[in-house]
């Protein structure tokens, strides 16, 4: 038998029912070179889908004798490739991890050379934008053969799950702990929503900066303001320095307080930008993959800022409406998170009307009703002149997936804008807004709305 790996797969599709069961789902004609090879296993693959079996030799040789679209001599190569396939005991595992290899360099190969194309100006269906997609699913093959948890034989396992303590990021502030449950859990969207100058970018920074203190990796991507203005901000937190003297320097002491927060942490952080407007989640995807080809990192969470000058994967802005744009942007974020598994946190802007609001709720949502409903964790960052007097900032919950939403529906935490930093408040400070009354729903407002029309008559 031929030594090639296209014929011990082909052969094995037929000889070994297991290996086929596992496999076949993943497995592409385009990946097979040989015209020959492709054609033997077009007639295995459409075999078992209509009867749910691996085909004989005989039967795969029939229904080649049967096409029409073919030449003698690519008969006569199907036949002769045929007649070498014989079973040989072979290490099952070896064969699926090498099958898998293979289908994973094979797509990888075909995605080269579709981008090839692409880039050539030879596709006139496609532009450029889609190649990251194409590299970054060709990148992703793998075999699953997870076929879904069963209730009754999976019931010990999901006990143990139950009582498993779930790897999650924690937040520095006590509060944000609390209605998370203990952080941000893996494979999330978490978004913040804020009016311009309120603290979207503040509140980013500084998360990074403390899962950075925290052992994290941390991968932050800017669309908005320039990498050492994002690394600047978190100079000062880090610092615990006011941003404005970070100027005034000497060398020596900065290059000592960047030493010392190397000798805290295990962490790495990288900052990358984007033009606004120019990236999209097959960008991420790629950056991460250069990042653990170049560098040997992968992030524990990443942070975008933000979301609406995003772009997206599927659709241009131009051509689609704003709610189905940035929704889509929302699920090529969450999918991203899900496929490298660390949670994202990402902002959005209010709408106009929500900027000098006290009290936002969920119709403040810029431009995307739609996003609320993809992401795990959606919460308001509000300021008033008031709480920029106490130095504090408010944030009120507009989606927990993670916890009851009306527990500590709002709170305030402290902001010190000076250093880029947040932190816990007195506990008496939250007592003061719960006892204001703040705690009626917007869905409370809006029955109220509604009955104010009780009285009318058509």
């Amino acid at each position: 038998m031929s030594d090639r790996i296209e014929h011990k797969i082909l052969s094995n599709l037929i000889h070994t029912e297991d290996y086929m069961r596992k496999v076949i789902p993943f497995i592409k004609d385009s990946y097979f070179d040989v015209y020959s090879e492709k054609i033997i296993f077009s007639e295995i693959n459409n075999y078992i889908v209509k009867y749910g079996t691996p085909p004989t030799q005989s039967i795969v040789s029939i229904e080649i004798e049967n096409r029409k679209d073919i030449s003698e001599e690519i008969f006569n190569d199907c036949i002769a490739t045929l007649k070498d396939f014989r079973e040989e005991k072979i290490e099952q595992q070896w064969l699926i991890d090498t099958t898998e290899k293979w289908c994973k360099e094979r797509a990888v190969y075909l995605a080269l050379m579709e981008s090839v194309k692409i880039a050539d100006g030879n596709d006139k269906t496609r532009s450029r934008d889609a190649i990251p997609s194409i590299l970054s699913e060709a990148l992703s093959v793998s075999f699953d053969d997870h076929v879904g948890h069963d209730y009754f034989l999976d019931a010990a396992a999901r006990y143990e799950f139950y009582h498993r303590k779930e790897d999650k990021i924690p937040f520095d502030l006590e509060l944000f702990n609390k209605v998370t449950k203990g952080g941000l859990p893996r494979k999330t969207l978490n978004i913040a929503l804020a009016g311009t100058g309120v603290g979207k970018s503040l509140f980013m920074c500084h998360q990074a900066a403390s899962c950075l203190l925290e052992g994290r990796n941390v991968l932050y991507i800017t669309l908005e303001m320039a990498e050492e203005r994002i690394a600047e901000r978190i100079d000062a937190n880090l610092f615990n320095q006011d941003i404005r003297s970070l100027v005034d320097l000497p060398r020596p002491m900065y290059d000592g307080k960047v030493e010392k927060i190397m000798k805290k942490t295990q962490g790495t952080l990288i900052i990358k930008e984007y033009p606004t407007a120019s990236a999209h989640s097959g960008h991420f995807a790629s950056l991460l993959s250069e990042l653990a080809l170049k560098k040997g990192f992968a992030p524990d969470i990443i942070f975008i800022d933000y979301l609406n000058i995003c772009s997206s994967s599927r659709f241009k802005s131009s051509i689609v409406n704003s709610y189905t744009f940035v929704k889509a942007i929302a699920e090529e974020l969450r999918g991203l998170a899900v496929e490298h598994n660390v949670p994202i946190v990402s902002a959005t802007q209010t709408t106009r009307s929500g900027y000098g609001s006290s009290d936002v709720d969920l119709t403040d949502t810029s431009e995307s009703f739609g996003l609320p409903a993809t992401a795990d964790l959606m919460f308001a960052l509000i300021s008033t002149e008031e709480l920029e007097e106490m130095n504090q900032i408010m944030v009120k919950q507009l989606k927990n997936r993670y916890n009851d939403a009306n527990l500590f529906k709002r709170f305030v935490i402290g902001i010190d804008r000076s250093k880029m930093k947040l932190y816990d408040v007195e506990n008496s400070a939250q007592q003061n807004i719960v006892d204001s009354g703040q705690e009626e729903d917007y869905t409370d407002r809006l029955d109220k709305k509604f009955r104010s029309f009780e009285g009318f008559k058509v």
